[in-house]
């Protein structure tokens, strides 16, 4: 795309935006919802509140909530330690997980329900 072409499509919704915003300024839902704001924020300097301690107020319950999800997340089981034993070589191989190289080897070459019956823990 040419500079010039660029520079007339941005032009456009530049305008386009413009015009969106005139609209929503003589919007009276819009005049309505900012005069309440400044009167909230107002009321709370006055007070000396700030919104966190208006929203512990009327619903104490919020920053419990969020921090029992929070703690949900973090607190996942510890995966156990699986022990494979080769009984061709004697190599041993342990893992929490299946992304092992060496088992990743084994699963491959002698099949995945061969490799699961070396399981010994």
């Amino acid at each position: 795309m040419s500079k010039l072409a660029e520079f007339r499509q941005l032009e456009k919704h530049l305008a386009e935006q413009l015009q969106a915003l005139e609209a929503l300024k003589g919007d009276a839902g819009l005049k309505k919802e900012i005069e309440f704001e400044t009167k909230l924020r107002d009321l709370l300097a006055k007070y000396g509140y700030s919104l966190k301690d208006v929203i512990n107020l009327l619903d104490p319950q919020t920053g419990r909530r969020v921090s029992a999800v929070e703690s949900k997340a973090g607190s996942r089981k510890p995966r156990q330690l699986k022990v494979y034993k080769n009984p061709e070589t004697g190599e041993v191989v342990e893992t929490k997980g299946g992304n092992h190289k060496t088992l990743k080897e084994w699963k491959t070459k002698h099949g995945a329900a061969t490799v699961e019956s070396w399981l010994s823990k």
